[in-house]
């Protein structure tokens, strides 16, 4: 063969293809022409090169250079930098982010460098078109040792001892199913590759015939000769154009040279394989229905025994192995058994293929050990979440696998570590799911294929699957029922226990792991009706009411503002929340987001018009007070006087119980009061939402401290029915850094904030403070400072502005008030002298791989130490509950975060709820408000033993509106309106409000740009 001083490797992989790979393919060799280099420089195709999702791919050798995302218009560029100058194309090579450099080399590209190739040896290095590229890769050399070295029983021997199980699913000893098949005594044997591989998002066995077809063919004929066949099948479906196409033309290759016929390698075996081209059925899949397929009979499942390899094709003993076990068949003849078993776990060896899809940045073909983790999988090789959203979870085994949570992250990939947390193998689909997905409407989703693709002919399977998908579809459309849960299940194991055919028995994964892993978010749909992903679009009127927490009936209420129902427009409001006008003021207004009206041009001031409406309606005396009903008479204790506390009260004093709520502050409030600052919620309005709340006949007991040294507990339970604790996250976390218990000068953010809003004890703290964090917390911190007269202020936050969660207009109002931010910095020492403080040790970091939170891990950059002078260091990175307040022996579960453990409200304790940061750790106003409303459902429910229950609150339209009409002059005028603030220069020394509300003109006109999805 004539020798190039360079080959251009060019993917003709389905997916490069589908991205115009050939059209790249032409261009490089025209260009290579143009330029003369014919002679130098080898283009040439190859079978899939794995990194899909950065097709077309590129691979320069002999330098192994990886180019991806290669267009035509980039070739002359590549050939001129590259062929001509010799210096690589930088504009083409693979960046793991924006803002870092690009690697070079595939071979330092995290997606390949942790992968160990078996199956796919010849991965982007030979033309699967051409049989003398597999040849001269030691391609049928394995065929020439067993035919020439071995005896049948030896071929079986070794193959059992290297632990080689089948890649199809089931994960069957392959030679113990050889050895099976070879004892049956019959003249007519069968050999089969299952290739109709038909799970959503799966495409290993695919790739595997398009990239390197001869190692199919020679696994199968090893696989004939060990077991005594003459004729083999591929059962490829007709699907797959490509696959069809190089696996015929290799079987034809292998005839012409002698490899596949008669007398092969002048010895007394011969073996011939024809392909067949299934139509496509799923259950095709299962092998006895893939036989009856072959036959030319309708693909459906049989009873068994007799097994295949007693009585398989035309009656005659039939082994079958899908496309990736007979890929491994080869290279085990050739290197032997105990290297192969030097792979992987104790009982699953060798190595696997997965295509990596779904929500992560690299997706794939990847080839890995077996027992490899998943989250070195999704994090490692996958990249992590795309976004860098919170991985949620990750289906192993297509449509008929399980979801396995972030909380397994670390799993071992193996088939008994997957059966045990409910999952399969499979064939190797594995689908990466993050924050946004909903495990209730994914389980719906893989539920409608298998019963599509049920043949119909167990009536476990036919009836079980739709009645299962028919339980689901209606807990998805806001019809759930109590019980649903308890009959899902049931179903579920029925179907699985009793279908035919491995179809039905594995169909109920999703939704049993759905069940067992995700139930909260199951409940939420039946009991609340909402949906927590907002991915069920039946279930509440519009996205921005199901992406709140309490589920408002915003399209409601704007669209009253913009008819200047007002009145009405408040009544919708106070429906739904007790404490709005603080909402107004202090929401994350997550609604927002989910906002249509942002698809155009600026989503609706949802938030600030919910503000507006309370403070105009309250300013000209017609605010609203609730109707109270008349439940039930008992007592109910109330520990904490925050937003959960207090909506606990709201609720419950409407019912007619009489509520008295317990404060140790002087004020009530709780976090309200004591960690938000007043130019962002003013003390006089968060006076008059709990006024609100006491007129309803609520108590509320401030300086009343509850616990060991104070109001025991005990007396409170056996003073009131039931006790309600909703403790705030009112304890700061420490840095945990050297040098921090040494000086004063170190004061934790709630501390700092408390004795500015509470304590009135906080004046100027020092002349410069570094605020350590990056929430909401840290902004209010930092803002706070700069009002009590403190001349430098810097923030320092370990990650980038972009993993930043404060609330955007947070962060610019901090700039704008001269704070500095300190990004990509940690803190790593307090530095003092006498005793205070004089400054923190820093050292800047680098994003490295992701955590579970989908937020990429500060790694430090050695060398980059500095110091930020200070005289006050106030760490704001997290608080949580202060259950310093239990007796010794409580008797209550708690968390390692110090929260409650709570089923769903309800304590340990019989008669003790909680809820709030209580049980969720530092949560929003919003959050805590749902929660404080769930828990008095819960409440109520208890004391009413059953009798007049209630359900969680629902999301759901009060009051049909129409869409306001408007000429196209109004409707091209309208433009979100820019909250009026008070400048800049005269918020330092004063807490007096930032923001400053809408007018009515401008709420009417904002109101009136609402696109009404309610309506739809």
């Amino acid at each position: 063969m004539k020798p190039f001083r360079a080959n251009m490797l060019v993917c003709a992989g389905t997916g490069c293809v589908s991205n115009k790979s050939f059209k790249v393919k032409l261009a490089l060799e025209q260009e290579i022409k143009r330029r003369g280099l014919e002679d130098e420089v080898l283009v040439a195709a190859t079978g899939c090169q794995g990194f899909c999702e950065r097709g077309p791919l590129v691979i320069h050798w002999p330098d192994g250079i990886f180019y991806q995302r290669v267009s035509e218009e980039e070739i002359p560029m590549l050939v001129t930098e590259h062929l001509i100058k010799g210096r690589p194309y930088k504009n083409l090579m693979y960046a793991p982010g924006a803002a870092e450099a690009p690697i070079p080399k595939l071979a330092d590209i995290d997606f390949f460098k942790y992968q160990r190739l078996i199956v796919l040896r010849n991965r982007g290095i030979i033309d699967p078109e051409l049989i003398d590229d597999y040849i001269s890769n030691d391609g049928y050399m394995a065929l020439h040792k067993a035919l020439t070295d071995m005896t049948p029983e030896g071929v079986i021997d070794e193959i059992t001892m290297s632990g080689l199980r089948g890649r199809g699913g089931a994960g069957f000893l392959t030679g113990f199913k050889w050895g099976i098949c070879s004892k049956a005594r019959d003249q007519e044997k069968f050999i089969v590759c299952n290739a109709d591989e038909g799970d959503p998002g799966a495409f290993m066995d695919r790739s595997v015939l398009e990239a390197d077809p001869h190692a199919v063919i020679e696994g199968m004929a090893l696989g004939a000769y060990a077991i005594g066949a003459q004729t083999g099948y591929v059962y490829v479906r007709d699907e797959y154009p490509l696959a069809c196409q190089r696996i015929t033309r290799a079987i034809r290759q292998a005839e012409e040279y002698g490899l596949l016929g008669d007398r092969i390698f002048d010895t007394d075996f011969s073996f011939n394989i024809k392909v067949v081209r299934g139509a496509g059925a799923f259950v095709c899949g299962e092998e006895t229905a893939l036989m009856a397929s072959i036959e030319g009979r309708m693909g459906k499942p049989r009873q068994r025994p007799p097994f295949p390899a007693q009585k398989g094709l035309w009656g005659h003993p039939t082994n079958i192995n899908n496309v990736e076990t007979w890929a491994n068949v080869p290279l085990i003849i050739m290197r032997g058994a105990d290297w192969y078993a030097s792979i992987g776990t104790e009982k699953s060896k060798g190595t696997k293929i997965f295509s990596l899809v779904g929500k992560v940045n690299n997706t794939g073909l990847v080839e890995v050990p077996m027992g490899i983790s998943l989250r070195k999988l999704v994090f490692d090789i996958g990249g992590g979440i795309i976004g860098g959203k919170e991985l949620k979870a990750v289906q192993t085994g297509g449509p008929s696998g399980g979801m396995i949570p972030k909380e397994l992250i670390d799993l071992p990939v193996d088939y008994e570590k997957l059966a045990e947390a409910g999952s399969i193998m499979g064939s190797g689909g594995l689908i990466v799911m993050d924050e946004t997905d909903c495990m209730v409407d994914i389980a719906k989703y893989f539920l409608a294929f298998t019963t599509d693709e049920s043949c119909g002919k167990c009536t476990p399977c036919r009836v079980g699957t739709k009645a299962m998908w028919n339980i689901l579809d209606d807990i998805t459309r806001g019809r759930g029922k109590k019980g649903d849960i308890e009959l899902l299940k049931e179903v579920a194991v029925n179907v699985k226990n009793l279908s035919l055919c491995g179809l039905g028995q594995t169909a109920p994964n999703p939704v049993l792991t759905m069940i067992r892993y995700f139930k909260d978010e199951l409940e939420a749909h039946i009991k609340e009706r909402k949906c927590p992903t907002n991915k069920c679009t039946k279930i509440a009127p519009a996205p921005c009411q199901k992406a709140c927490p309490i589920g408002m009936d915003v399209p409601t209420y704007v669209a009253l503002i913009a008819e200047r129902k007002l009145d009405e427009a408040l009544e919708v409001i106070r429906w739904d929340n007790p404490l709005p006008a603080i909402c107004g003021r202090v929401c994350p207004h997550g609604c927002e987001y989910e906002c249509k009206r942002g698809t155009i041009d600026t989503p609706i001031s949802i938030c600030s018009l919910k503000r507006f409406v309370v403070d105009y309606q309250r300013a000209r005396g017609a605010d609203i007070i609730p109707r109270k009903e008349a439940h039930g008479r008992e007592k109910v204790a109330i520990i904490g006087s925050g937003p959960a506390g207090l909506t606990v009260a709201h609720d419950l004093a409407l019912w007619g119980y009489a509520v008295t709520i317990f404060e140790a502050l002087p004020e009530a409030g709780g976090m309200l009061r004591a960690g938000i600052p007043g130019y962002r919620l003013p003390r006089d309005i968060l006076d008059i939402e709990i006024d609100v709340i006491k007129k309803l006949g609520v108590e509320i007991k401030t300086n009343s401290s509850v616990g060991a040294n104070a109001i025991p507990l005990d007396d409170l339970k056996k003073q009131f029915s039931a006790v309600f604790l909703s403790v705030g996250a009112h304890k700061g976390l420490k840095l945990g850094i050297p040098g921090e218990d040494n000086f004063e000068g170190i004061l934790d953010c709630i501390t700092f904030l408390r004795g500015v809003n509470i304590d009135k004890n906080m004046n100027k703290p020092g002349g410069k403070v570094a605020v350590i964090g990056g929430g909401n917390a840290a902004m209010d911190a930092a803002r706070t400072a700069v009002r009590l007269g403190c001349e430098e202020v810097n923030v320092i936050y370990r990650r980038s502005h972009a993993e930043m969660p404060a609330d955007p207009s947070e962060i610019e109002s901090a700039i704008e008030e001269g704070i500095k931010i300190n990004y990509l910095v940690q803190p790593t020492k307090v530095i003092g002298d006498k005793g205070m403080v004089t400054g923190i040790e820093c050292v800047r970091t680098e994003l490295g791989e992701p955590d579970l939170s989908g937020r990429r891990r500060p790694v430090p950059v050695k060398g980059s130490e500095f110091m930020v002078n200070c005289d006050v260091v106030i760490p704001a990175i997290s608080q949580a509950p202060d259950l310093g307040f239990l007796a010794k022996g409580h008797g209550f579960k708690t968390t390692r975060w110090s929260t409650f453990e709570v089923n769903p409200e309800t304590t340990s304790i019989q008669g003790v709820f909680a809820g709030g940061d209580a049980v969720s750790g530092p949560a929003t106003v919003i959050e805590a408000i749902a929660a404080g409303q769930r828990a008095a459902v819960s409440i109520h429910n208890y004391l009413r033993k059953g009798e007049d229950h209630r359900d969680y609150r629902i999301p759901r339209s009060y009051k049909k509106m129409p869409q306001v009409s408007l000429s196209n002059e109004e409707q091209s005028s309208l433009r979100r309106p820019e909250m009026p603030h008070i400048p800049v220069a005269e918020r330092k020394g004063t807490f007096g409000e930032v923001a400053l509300g809408f007018t009515l003109e401008a709420a009417v006109n904002e109101a009136k740009r609402c696109l009404r999805c309610d309506l739809e």
